[in-house]
């Protein structure tokens, strides 16, 4: 059994890991709070701009963003991570989750090129052999709409030069502090219905045209949804880290209170054998 200094050196050494686990959560919590209404401002605007996009949805099919034939079939997968660890199972489900993306698209043999947002599923992509492109890495540190929207002028380019056939997101979609769900969507080419109607009220006026409306609002739309993405990822990285603080605190707690039976009852132990030891040197 370890002596009473040992064991007091170890309490000591949970305790310092408890402040520091119970401070992360702290910090997290404080960074969860801003993010959700981050998000929740910008959905309320990125809701506004797709009621009017799918007002005008059959109008879409003759964007140059929707498919195009002409494109030399590569992918390109945008994954959003975390730059820092310490954020439980975070990283790794959606390093699972691209791993599965990039085996079925090459199963139809279809060259993919991934661009990470995030240093840690940049390292892991590397390591497993991936094509990474390592434009983007830190794209995400400032929570930047600018960067953001630089981001997705570059993937339309591409798209529209014919070097990208579509452009996935792969990232953590918020739902609550609780709950949390990769997500895949296809951001190019844009999504348009088929034999879509023109569902616009007819006491509405659209100037100076649908066709101009659409060719102004349509990238605004792809820019926000870059954007907003990135915020979702954020918020769940904040969440994942939040809990992942409090269970190593539980954890860190129970073991605290282990170790304190532990040094009590050893200490009982000792003074029980110096007494004795006390007891039995009178007796003699």
């Amino acid at each position: 059994m370890a002596s009473l200094k040992e064991i007091k050196a170890r309490i000591s050494s949970v305790r310092s890991t408890l402040k520091i686990t119970q401070a992360m959560k702290m910090v997290a919590s404080a960074k969860l709070r801003k993010a959700q209404k981050m998000v929740a401002g910008l959905d309320a605007y990125k809701d506004a701009l797709n009621d009017i996009l799918s007002r005008l949805n059959h109008r879409l099919a003759s964007s140059p963003l929707a498919a195009r034939p002409d494109a030399d079939g590569k992918v390109a997968i945008v994954v959003f991570s975390s730059n820092t660890a310490l954020c439980g199972s975070y990283n790794s489900n959606i390093f699972k989750a691209l791993l599965a993306r990039i085996s079925d698209i090459e199963s139809s043999a279809s060259e993919v090129l991934v661009y990470p947002v995030g240093e840690k599923v940049a390292k892991m992509a590397r390591k497993a052999g991936c094509d990474v492109c390592p434009d983007f890495v830190s794209a995400g540190d400032a929570l930047s709409y600018a960067d953001m929207a630089a981001m997705a002028q570059f993937f339309v380019d591409e798209f529209l030069a014919g070097r990208l056939a579509r452009v996935e997101l792969l990232y953590m979609h918020y739902h609550s502090a609780a709950r949390q769900s990769v997500s895949n969507p296809v951001w190019l080419p844009i999504s348009v219905a088929a034999g879509a109607a023109d569902d616009m009220p007819d006491d509405v006026i659209v100037e100076p045209s649908e066709a101009e409306v659409v060719e102004r609002l349509l990238p605004l739309a792809m820019r926000t949804d870059m954007y907003a993405t990135l915020l979702s990822s954020n918020a769940s990285e904040n969440a994942c880290r939040m809990i992942a603080m409090q269970t190593a605190s539980d954890n860190a707690q129970d073991l605290l209170q282990q170790l304190q039976l532990t040094y009590n009852k050893q200490r009982q132990q000792d003074i029980t054998e110096e007494l004795t030891d006390i007891s039995n040197g009178k007796l003699a």
